[in-house]
């Protein structure tokens, strides 16, 4: 197996993850995670392995992500939270919709790195080692991190009712 090959075997998941995080759409997730790795090898004589390779490749990621939201100059589609929601009344579904809508505000007011941490792990689905990976920091940054942006947010929705 190549260099190449066994760092691809390593870090695909992570950078995946990490991709299907941000756009929320496997498919794009799965190119975005591609072309990650196409850039990665044009580039990676540019690695002087300051930090971690999943770092750089996240990074590459992220910007790959940017460039695709700046050429399609839209926002990212919301997914429903229900799928079921023909058997839920209008009002309804426009509440649940309000209401998901709220929680992304709130958690769009945390700082970036709490704000990043909360995406990886709650849409991402991204363990606290795999976070702090990602963002250069250790598995115990991200659970303090993920846990005070938690307790912020439930402190953010209290004064609301």
């Amino acid at each position: 197996m190549t260099d190449i090959e066994q760092i691809y075997q390593e870090h695909a998941q992570t950078v995946y993850k990490f991709l299907l995080s941000q756009s929320r759409d496997a498919t794009l997730a799965e190119e975005l995670t591609q072309e990650t790795f196409y850039q990665a090898v044009k580039s990676i004589d540019r690695f002087d392995g300051s930090c971690k390779i999943s770092v750089w490749l996240c990074q590459i990621a992220k910007h790959l992500w940017y460039q695709y939201l700046e050429k399609r100059k839209r926002e990212i589609p919301t997914k429903h939270l229900h799928e079921h929601e023909s058997a839920v009344s209008a009002e309804e579904s426009v509440l649940r919709q309000k209401n998901y809508l709220d929680r992304l505000k709130q958690i769009h007011s945390l700082q970036p790195l709490a704000r990043e941490v909360v995406y990886l792990r709650v849409l991402g689905d991204l363990s606290f080692r795999e976070i702090g990976d990602v963002l250069g920091k250790t598995e115990t940054w991200a659970r303090v991190t993920f846990y005070r942006s938690k307790e912020k947010l439930k402190g953010g929705m209290e004064h609301e009712i």
